[in-house]
């Protein structure tokens, strides 16, 4: 009797064990149901949130949307992708635009540096710039540049056309064949001269020097010279000068040449300018072929 009871006593024991387990088991199985459940909540309040889109977690949903369509707009990250996209594509286009302009300003101002770009809200600069052309004149005028002054090398050219073809004065003036310049600041100054020499030039020339040879009178030089006048200063100051000797044919009636130079210098205002040359007889004064000029740079 005693080991029925006893038998009876284990497989109560082993029942209640068997149910533990089991409800153990079942237990864990609607725990991992339910934190599954949760964990899917969250993950689809994420991805529906703001957050997940600029963080890319919902990016292959919008990667394949066209968000222009009417199912883009029903997205929840419609709104968020298309202002995000609208504030990155104008941020982009501010820095390249203003990129670009500095980088062109920069390239123009030391190609070209005539044509820097000013700021739009600066003042309007006075525009200064002088083009004065040869301008035909009798021999007594012509040859009126008489010797060489000591303060200066060459003969000056007192004959520049200011009004007519292709010459012009813009608040500039021209007196006695000088250009006053108007205010400081940088210019370009540019001069050519256009040298004539005929062969029966060179002979009398030739006769009136009985030291000057053959040679001499064949490689005749010719010099060009561009003077600033400054007030503060006595003496006119050398800016520029050109030379050139070349010898002509035997054969030949004249010879012809020409002499260009140019350069960026600063002035003060009323600064004065002229040209002189070796020689102002020989000089032809086309309007295309000898001229003289400066504008102003900055």
């Amino acid at each position: 009797m005693v080991k029925m009871t006893g038998s009876h006593t284990m497989q109560y024991i082993g029942l209640l064990l068997l149910a533990a387990i089991l409800l153990q088991t079942i237990a864990v199985a609607v725990t991992f149901i339910y934190f599954s459940n949760v964990l899917t909540t969250m993950k689809e309040t994420f991805s529906k949130s703001s957050v997940s889109c600029l963080m890319r977690a919902n990016l292959r949903t919008i990667k394949g949307m066209d968000l222009s369509s009417a199912e883009g707009k029903d997205d929840p990250c419609w709104q968020v992708t298309q202002q995000l996209h609208f504030l990155i594509e104008k941020s982009m286009s501010n820095r390249y635009q203003k990129e670009i302009s500095s980088a062109v300003k920069d390239e123009v101002s030391r190609v070209l540096p005539s044509l820097v770009i000013q700021d739009q809200d600066a003042h309007p600069r006075l525009k200064v710039a002088a083009h004065v052309t040869g301008s035909y004149t009798p021999d007594a005028e012509k040859d009126g540049g008489g010797p060489s002054n000591r303060k200066v090398y060459g003969q000056k050219i007192h004959s520049w056309e200011s009004e007519k073809g292709l010459a012009f004065l813009q608040n500039v003036q021209l007196s006695d064949g000088e250009l006053v310049v108007p205010q400081a600041g940088f210019y370009y100054i540019y001069s050519q001269t256009y040298f004539r020499h005929t062969l029966m030039e060179e002979e009398e020339e030739r006769e009136e020097d009985d030291s000057a040879s053959t040679e001499t009178a064949r490689g005749k030089p010719m010099l060009q010279y561009v003077y600033k006048k400054v007030g503060s200063y006595p003496v006119p100051i050398l800016l520029m000068k050109n030379a050139r000797t070349t010898c002509w044919s035997r054969d030949a009636e004249y010879g012809l040449y020409s002499i260009y130079q140019a350069g960026l210098f600063q002035l003060e205002g009323g600064d004065r300018l002229f040209v002189t040359v070796s020689n102002v007889s020989t000089i032809d004064m086309d309007e295309k072929s000898s001229f003289f000029g400066a504008f102003l740079v900055s």
